[in-house]
């Protein structure tokens, strides 16, 4: 037999969902602490469009997220696209950018 009939997925599907649901829930903490912090710090240009940036990122990884959770849903899901990968890691490196541009 070969591995792809004998594959037994177990529950690694489901906890693949689950992180991207936890990764999904810290992204958006951090967008609302970026919006809270530009709203105590006295909302400079800077700041607003480091949160509007932020609103951004946050929107491409919640559409990246959603996707994949829509497709774990099988027990042989695909691999994640090149593509949607690319865009996830973007996001995670703007968030950060962003931070550190309301910082200064």
């Amino acid at each position: 037999m070969t591995a792809a009939v004998d594959r037994d997925p177990g529950l690694q599907p489901e906890r693949t969902r689950l992180a991207w649901r936890r990764t999904t829930l810290s992204a958006t903490v951090v967008a609302l602490l970026a919006g809270r912090q530009a709203l105590h710090s006295g909302a400079t240009p800077a700041a607003l469009v480091a949160v509007a940036l932020s609103a951004v990122a946050w929107l491409g990884f919640l559409l990246v997220a959603h996707r994949r959770v829509g497709r774990m849903g099988v027990a042989r899901p695909e691999p994640l696209a090149p593509r949607g990968a690319l865009t996830a890691a973007l996001c995670t490196v703007a968030f950060a950018v962003f931070a550190a541009a309301m910082l200064f």
